[in-house]
């Protein structure tokens, strides 16, 4: 059984709730990453995608110096890192997620995306069936 720790990727960037979406966005592009974890002492509040920017702030024409807090996905769905790749699979594609955070002991310690399964699981199946789920927003 393949563990999910074996195919998360990463890097895990963290911003404060507060942070504007434009900053959070300057992050993730400096950090060549598609998404940031928002914590608030060190919890866990939400997770904003590149596809919560597009879908949430520019597609509505929002000011991008709005706090993160207001357009990211709140209180996300995450998996444990000893979960295995099915599992992980699973949970996608019940709650239709592209990008699962993945915790350690409490901890957002990277994540699993479509992309990171494809050699793991039946593509013919679960990936499909999660690539063409409706959107979770």
């Amino acid at each position: 059984m393949i563990k999910v720790r074996e195919v998360m990727s990463g890097p895990v960037v963290t911003v404060a709730p507060e942070t504007s979406a434009a900053d959070a966005s300057r992050l993730m592009r400096d950090e060549d990453t598609g998404d940031v974890v928002v914590a608030a002492e060190g919890a866990l509040t939400g997770i904003l995608t590149d596809r919560d920017v597009v879908i949430r702030l520019v597609a509505e024409d929002l000011d991008p110096s709005l706090p993160v807090s207001e357009v990211c996905t709140s209180d996300p769905v995450t998996v444990d890192a000893d979960d295995s790749v099915q599992e992980a699979a699973t949970v996608m594609q019940e709650y239709s997620i592209r990008r699962l955070p993945v915790r350690d002991r409490g901890e957002v310690v990277g994540f699993i995306s479509l992309g990171d399964l494809t050699q793991y699981i039946d593509t013919d199946a679960t990936l499909s069936d999660i690539s063409q789920s409706a959107p979770n927003w």
